[in-house]
């Protein structure tokens, strides 16, 4: 690890436990939207929407959005707590079919209002307010910061066995690695993968948006190369609990995290394209091609300077 990364890690590391229910609702002086992007979430929805609203009700938040794309009852839950819920499909439907996680992340700043814009994973177990308030704390508390990433601890849980460490597979085996190797100044970003981000919303209007699962990983790079390391911080959140993917979904996953990276290196001429679009993989009836070329939603800014 760089000398850089190791001072960026000593003074841009927070604990949630620095901001406080008390503390942010007293001294915020900006707007917080809480997006959560959601698909078949009924059995998590509930308890994080609990909690939501709880902090909406101390003056800790100002809007709180479920964009949905569900089969199961995570709509009529979330609406059950009186937030806001939009179909996914229904954000800007001009552009066709919702694209995944990212894409569906960016059409929702179209309908969120905050200063600040906070994204939440809506399938984290014993979900706590928290999560929240560590995110949103060092962009209402510290000015200079502009973007902040969640990290925690992974348990991995195998059936009714439940191990302290060994999720983050992705992370550890790809996203690491890769940081280390192009980007040593990130190094010390826990986790580069992790859902769990908040940020001003101006910065997020600069950036373009990757429509699948490098989206987390391409707003870590596009950010540091807008404003640099200093802008970024990060915030322990202890623990966080959710499914894991099957051993054979994490390949696709892998290659979405090394094309968002390699994407990036080949913008900054570091690397000679075109990089290809096709992921090759094991399948019942011999070697399976999956397409695997995402499409990057350009800056909002953008778009509306054009409209």
């Amino acid at each position: 690890m760089s000398i850089r990364a190791q001072s960026w890690h000593a003074t841009h590391t927070f604990r949630h436990s620095q901001f406080p229910v008390e503390r942010l609702a007293a001294e915020r002086t900006a707007s917080v939207s809480v997006c959560l992007p959601a698909r078949n979430e009924e059995g998590t929805i509930g308890p994080i929407l609990e909690q939501l609203v709880m902090l909406a009700s101390r003056g800790v938040l100002d809007q709180i959005v479920v964009v949905d794309n569900s089969d199961d009852a995570t709509a009529d839950i979330a609406r059950s707590f009186e937030v806001e819920v939009y179909a996914q499909e229904k954000l800007m439907p001009e552009l066709g079919p919702v694209l995944g996680k990212g894409d569906a992340m960016w059409r929702a700043l179209r309908v969120l209002t905050g200063e600040i814009v906070c994204f939440l994973d809506a399938d984290s177990e014993q979900f706590g307010a928290h999560f929240a308030c560590g995110l949103i704390g060092p962009l209402l508390c510290e000015p200079q910061i502009c973007l902040v990433k969640g990290f925690y601890r992974r348990p991995f849980r195998v059936g009714d066995v439940t191990l302290p460490e060994g999720g983050g597979r992705v992370t550890e085996l790809t996203a690491r690695p890769l940081l280390n190797l192009f980007y040593p100044e990130l190094a010390a970003v826990q986790q580069p993968l992790a859902g769990e981000l908040a940020a001003r919303r101006e910065l997020l209007e600069r950036l373009p948006f990757m429509s699948g699962y490098g989206v987390d990983v391409a707003l870590l790079l596009d950010a540091y190369e807008a404003l640099g390391l200093d802008a970024i911080a990060q915030v322990d959140l202890d623990v966080r609990q959710n499914a894991h993917q099957p051993l054979r979904d994490l390949g696709p996953m892998a290659y979405a995290v090394l094309q968002a990276v390699a994407s990036r290196l080949e913008r900054d001429g570091r690397l000679a394209g075109p990089l290809p679009g096709t992921f090759l993989a094991p399948g019942e009836e011999g070697m399976r091609a999956l397409r695997c070329t995402p499409i990057e939603r350009p800056p909002l800014a953008e778009v509306r300077a054009a409209a």
